[in-house]
């Protein structure tokens, strides 16, 4: 097989990895965390085994619908933080893009981060939310790792402290929002502004690491 050939066997399996995650989006924007393989299978016009080639189990699927949409919730949260406004509006409109994008799609929510919900029932294996859903809070930990890191002076030990502080704001960011969206106690923007008042003091505080980009 010539590499023209090869080439577009790549670019065709790609292109149909992509329409089958397509399909799963719309199955579990419709069934949230009891989405079912047969139900994704069948929106997507295949049988059974052959989702499972291409992802294995049900937790392949979830993991390539996890990163999918993980990608596209940092592009927004990096872009929220690159925004050209004053330290503290960046703040909260980081803390709202967050809470947005649950809002806008809680049936995919509550699918990447409440998978045990489903499963059984619909005839799948189920599996544990923890060893699932925690690499995606630890990604997204990571990544504002990077950010604080490059951004602010926390010191002579300043990227281990742009670790805790990423991983520490990612978990507020999770259980407020998770709270949030179960009860809805409050509107988006009051609680918005309250995370980022218990935010605030520290990261007012901080100076600008000589060099980076600024925060």
């Amino acid at each position: 097989m010539d590499t023209t050939q090869r080439t577009e066997q790549q670019r065709s399996a790609e292109r149909r990895r992509r329409e089958l995650l397509e399909a799963a989006d719309r199955v579990v924007l419709r069934d949230g965390p009891h989405a079912s393989m047969n139900a994704i299978a069948a929106e997507a016009g295949i049988t059974k085994p052959i989702l499972y080639r291409h992802f294995g189990d049900k937790g392949g699927l979830y993991a390539a619908l996890a990163q999918r949409h993980t990608d596209a919730l940092l592009a927004s949260l990096r872009a929220a933080l690159d925004a050209p406004a004053e330290r503290r509006a960046r703040v909260e409109a980081t803390l709202d893009t967050y809470l947005a994008a649950i809002e806008a799609r809680p049936q995919v929510y509550r699918f990447l981060m409440h998978p045990a919900e489903g499963g059984a029932a619909q005839g799948d294996q189920g599996f544990d939310v923890g060893k699932h859903s925690a690499p995606l809070l630890r990604r997204m930990g990571e990544e504002l790792a990077q950010v604080i890191g490059e951004r602010l002076d926390l010191g002579p030990d300043g990227q281990r402290q742009a670790r805790v502080w990423g991983h520490g704001i990612v978990g507020m960011m999770h259980a407020a929002g998770d709270w949030w969206l179960g009860e809805r106690p409050c509107s988006r923007q009051e609680l918005v502004r309250s995370l980022a008042d218990l935010l605030w003091g520290r990261l007012a505080a901080a100076g600008d690491r000589s060099g980076g980009p600024g925060f």
